[in-house]
C-alpha cells in the first residue's frame, strides 16, 4: 500500500469530476474532430480584427507579467458602464471570479441559494468550499425569482445566484422584475447577478448599475459577445468595499497582458461588436427555423444559444447523441423539466448548414428507435 500525504477531509469527499466535458475530450474519444462546434456557447464568428492585432502586438511582451491592477481595462469598463474603476474587479473569466466569491463568503455548511439546473460551474465552486446548495426549481423555463427570494430568507443564505439571461434555457427577466427581486432580498444576502449573456439580451433586461449597493455583484465576460473565450477575461461590478475584498485572495498576476490588450481592443471596436450582435441574432433565428421545419418548438432566447424542445428527455438524449455521432457538438440540460431540450450555440453559416442536415437525420433516427 502506497503511503501519501492525506487530502483534507473536504477534498477527499469531492468527486473527481468537471462541470463540463470539453469538446476536445470528446474528439479524442471519437478519433476525429467535430464538423460543427455548437455546444460550448462560444462565439464562432470570431473576435474583432482589432483585438487580433492587439494580441499580435502584445505577443512581443509576453515575457512580462500583466498589469496586476488591469488599470487600463478597468478604466475603459468603468467608462462603458458609468461607474468608477474601484467598482470593478477583473478576473480569469466569470468562472474564476465565482471561485473567489465562494472563497470569500462560504464556510463548510454555508447555505447557498441557486436554481435547480442552473449554471453547474457555480455549484462546483460552492461544493468545493464546503457550501450547502439550496436549489430552487425553475418555474416553467424561467428561474423562479419568488422561490429564490423565499429560500434566501428561510435559509439566511449569505449567497444567492441568479443568471439573467439564463443558462441553459436562454430565457430572461425584464429589468424592472430583476430590480424588484434585488430590493426584496435580505440585506445580508449577496446576490451574484450573472450577466454573461447581457450583451446579447434586450436592453430592457438589464437594470441600471447601482455601484453603492453593497449586496449585489454583477458579472460580465468577454467570452460570449466579444468572442474571446480563450482569453479568460471576466469582471465583476459592485460596491467599492465589496470589490476591494477580492484583493485579499485573488491571483494578482493572473491576467496576462495579452488578455488585457485583446479585451480592451474588443471593447473599443463598437462597429464590429454591433455586427456580431446582428450575426448572433440571425443565427438564433435560423436555429429556431430549423427546429420549426422539423416540427419542434424552441425556447425564445436572449443568449448566444437556443434551447430546442425535443418533446421529452429520452428523445432529447437520442437527438443529442445522434448529433454527436454525426460530428456535431451540442449539449443538453440534465435537470427534469429542462431535460426535454437540447442546447445549440449560434455559429457561422457553414456550421449551421452542417447542423441543419445532421439535426434532421438525428431526429428521424431518434424517432425510428422508439
Amino acid at each position: 500500500m502506497t503511503i501519501r500525504p492525506p487530502l483534507t477531509p473536504l477534498a477527499e469527499s469531492l468527486p473527481s469530476t468537471v462541470p463540463f466535458v470539453g469538446p476536445e475530450t470528446q474528439e479524442r474519444a471519437a478519433g476525429r474532430p467535430f464538423r460543427a462546434r455548437l455546444g460550448a456557447n462560444e462565439n464562432g464568428f470570431g473576435p474583432s480584427p482589432k483585438a487580433i492585432t492587439a494580441m499580435e502586438n502584445a505577443a512581443h511582451h509576453v515575457w512580462k507579467y500583466g498589469d496586476p491592477e488591469s488599470s487600463d481595462l478597468r478604466a475603459a469598463l468603468a467608462q462603458e458602464h458609468g461607474v468608477k474603476p474601484e467598482n470593478i474587479v477583473v478576473g480569469e473569466g466569470i468562472d474564476g471570479l465565482l471561485g473567489l466569491i465562494a472563497r470569500l463568503y462560504i464556510e463548510p455548511g454555508t447555505p447557498v441559494v441557486t436554481s435547480l439546473g442552473g449554471y453547474p460551474t457555480f455549484n462546483y465552486h460552492v461544493v468545493g468550499f464546503g457550501g450547502r446548495l439550496v436549489p430552487v426549481p425553475y418555474s416553467g423555463d424561467h428561474e423562479n425569482l419568488e422561490g429564490l427570494r423565499d429560500a434566501a430568507f428561510a435559509e439566511k443564505a449569505p449567497l444567492v445566484y441568479f443568471a439573467n439571461p439564463d443558462n441553459p434555457m436562454g430565457t430572461w427577466w425584464e429589468a424592472d422584475e430583476v430590480q424588484r427581486f434585488i430590493e426584496s432580498l435580505p440585506e445580508t444576502s449577496m446576490l451574484i447577478l450573472d450577466e454573461a449573456y447581457g450583451e446579447t439580451a434586450p436592453a430592457s433586461a438589464l437594470p441600471r448599475f447601482e455601484p453603492d449597493r453593497p449586496n449585489v455583484l454583477r458579472m460580465r465576460t468577454f467570452s460570449k459577445a466579444y468572442a474571446l473565450a480563450g482569453m479568460r477575461c471576466g469582471y465583476a461590478i459592485g460596491e467599492a468595499q465589496t470589490i476591494r475584498a477580492f484583493d485579499k485572495i485573488r491571483n494578482h498576476f493572473g491576467m496576462p497582458g495579452i488578455t488585457q490588450a485583446a479585451s480592451l481592443a474588443a471593447l473599443q471596436d463598437k462597429a464590429y461588436f454591433q455586427e456580431t450582435l446582428k450575426k448572433i441574432s440571425a443565427s438564433r433565428e435560423r436555429i429556431a427555423a430549423i427546429a420549426a421545419a422539423n416540427g419542434l418548438a424552441s425556447v425564445p432566447s436572449a443568449t448566444n444559444f437556443v434551447a430546442v424542445d425535443c418533446g421529452g428527455k429520452a428523445i432529447a438524449e437520442a437527438v443529442m447523441q445522434g448529433l454527436l455521432d454525426r460530428d456535431v457538438f451540442v449539449r443538453k440540460p440534465a435537470t427534469p423539466g429542462l431535460d426535454r431540450c437540447i442546447r445549440v450555440s449560434v455559429g457561422p453559416e457553414i456550421e449551421m448548414d452542417v447542423f441543419e442536415q445532421a439535426f434532421a437525420e438525428a431526429l428521424a433516427a431518434a424517432h425510428n428507435q422508439r
